[in-house]
């Protein structure tokens, strides 16, 4: 049976209020508005959405290969594309918090509809218009960072704050993912460095099946023109004001940001 006790409309109210800046943030969200599962948080992530605007683009990762992914949706005013990889200029006002990550996102270049028929990877990366080089900067619309519940930190949008998308790829085929290397450099000096993939939920191709074949489909599914970043390449370093942040992904691309 659903569940008609738990109200999504009004938990998502509260986290938009406190990003708004009308209330003060809450530790977490009261109780009786604290999703339990999954399908609670989705509600509330999609309500928050829906309030904010256009959906731009996806957030997809998961704990391991095998875990279940999870995603959020991300609003038009939140996502920065430059042409040719240029620096993003960004202010912190309204910021909580400010934590970077190193991410890989892909560019879909044609509608992923929903259908009986499962879509393969094959299907999936054929979509891919460009695979592009990415900071995302992590933030939480609540008074304290992780001092919530999972259900809680993926209803406030998996904790997004904003999405630097640099330079990349055209063509998807030719970029290996799990081989690429990553650096995430602050204020000029290395702060993060791999060899190898760094995204513990392994291949990004997984992430994005997953979001065709349902994971999007509560918001309308993947669409032309969206971006989708498949999760963190170095885990999460907090930064300040001012600070000059570039992910590079040495022989594909490089994004730079500069927090003001």
């Amino acid at each position: 049976m659903p569940d008609t006790a738990f109200d999504p409309l009004t938990s998502a109210a509260v986290l938009t209020m406190a990003r708004l800046g009308r209330t003060p943030r809450p530790l977490d969200l009261p109780a009786a508005l604290r999703p339990q599962n999954a399908a609670q948080a989705y509600a509330v992530q999609d309500a928050v959405v829906r309030e904010r605007g256009e959906i731009a683009g996806w957030k997809v990762g998961a704990a391991s290969p095998q875990a279940l992914p999870a995603r959020a949706a991300l609003a038009r005013d939140s996502v920065f594309a430059m042409a040719g990889g240029g620096v993003v200029r960004l202010s912190c006002a309204g910021f909580a918090v400010l934590g970077v990550e190193a991410e890989l996102v892909y560019e879909l270049g044609a509608d992923l509809p929903a259908r009986a028929q499962p879509y393969s990877e094959a299907e999936v990366l054929s979509a891919v218009a460009s695979v592009r080089a990415a900071i995302e900067v992590c933030d939480t619309r609540y008074a304290a960072w992780a001092q919530q519940g999972e259900w809680s930190r993926l209803a406030d949008q998996a904790c997004h704050g904003a999405l630097i998308v640099g330079s990349g790829a055209e063509s998807a085929q030719s970029v290996q993912p799990m081989r690429q290397p990553v650096v995430l450099s602050v204020n000029g000096a290395q702060a993060v460095r791999h060899a190898g993939w760094g995204n513990p939920a392994g291949d990004p191709l997984r992430l994005l099946a997953w979001l065709a074949n349902g994971g999007a489909h509560s918001l309308g599914g993947l669409r032309a023109g969206q971006w989708v970043t498949t999760g963190s390449c170095t885990g999460t370093v907090m930064v300040a004001p001012g600070t000059v942040v570039v992910a590079e992904f040495p022989g594909l691309g490089r994004a730079e940001l500069q927090l003001g």
